[in-house]
Formats: C-alpha cells, structure tokens, sequence
C-alpha cells in the first residue's frame, strides 16, 4: 500500500475479528519498530507484545475498562526507558527523548499495521502500575501506549480534523 494511502485509511479500531494475526504479519511489525528513529539511535523503548487472553482482559480492565483490548489477538506495551536515554543524554534523555522514542515506535507499528490490512487504536488512558504489574517490569520503565492489534472488525469514518491553515504556522 502507498505510505499516503496508509495514512489515509488508518483509523481507530476497537472492534476486531477473532482472527489471529500470521507470525510473518507480526515480524513485519517488528521490523518497522525497530526501524523507528531514536535519539541517538539507542531506541530507549520496550515493547511487550501480550497474546495470552487474561493478560489482555488485565490490559482492559487497567485500561479504566477499555474491553477492546481483550478482544484484540495482540496488543504492544510501548515502554519507555530512561536509563538508555540517560547516560548519554542526562535529563533531557530520561524525561523526554525515551518519552519520544517510545511513542515514534508506536506510531511506525500503528502505521506498519494498517499497511498489512490490520486496524489499531493507542490506548494512552490506563494505570501505569498495573500494566507494570501485568506485564512484569519494575519502575526502571514507564508504560507510555497500549496497541491492541488485529483484524478490522467495524470501519469508522474519518474524524474531524483541524484545518491545515490552523495547524501549520509558517515563520
């Protein structure tokens, strides 16, 4: 698919099919998160990818609810680490550049799971702790999106946005 056609058709998906996603599908996610920019190049980001069914109904209910989740056949916890960023970047790595480098990898797996003809929404609203907990790490990393993952199951219209002369300043 065009990379302007992707982005184009990418939209939040919450309703997915019982359809499992190939390991080939899969490895082309990989592949597009780990050819997502960092500063430095040190990809100061994790990324868990939850299939057992009780963890992903775990992933919902810290997700103040958000039961689509659990219905996806995969979900991606976007990790940030701020100790990768840190030793080379001091404060400014550990409180921004992990934060950055997290969410682009996120965003390079939204856009790489539209391509492959899949549909996603990023969570952002979920309990911090608890999504630590699920998925078994310490404070040392900071959970900064949920991707569920999987097969369309509903296709939403484009929503609003706002206007290119609004949004775009040029100087």
């Amino acid at each position: 698919m065009d990379f302007f056609e992707v982005l184009k058709r990418r939209r939040s998906i919450r309703k997915f099919k019982d359809q499992a996603i190939s390991e080939n599908e899969l490895e082309l996610i990989y592949e597009a998160i780990n050819s997502a920019p960092s500063a430095g190049n040190l990809q100061a980001y994790e990324v868990f990818v939850v299939r057992d069914k009780v963890k992903l109904k775990q992933l919902a209910d810290s997700a103040l609810g958000q039961e689509f989740i659990a219905e996806a056949p995969v979900a991606f916890v976007f990790c940030a680490n701020p100790a990768r960023s840190r030793w080379r970047y001091g404060m400014r790595g550990e409180k921004l550049y992990c934060l950055q480098d997290a969410t682009i990898a996120c965003a390079y797996a939204q856009l790489s799971a539209t391509a492959l003809g899949l549909g996603s929404v990023w969570v952002g609203a979920f309990n911090e702790d608890e999504v630590r907990k699920i998925i078994g790490v310490d404070k040392n990393l900071i959970p900064i999106a949920i991707l569920p993952v999987g097969y369309p199951d509903e296709t939403p219209e484009p929503t609003p946005r706002r206007e290119i002369k609004d949004l775009i300043h040029e100087i």
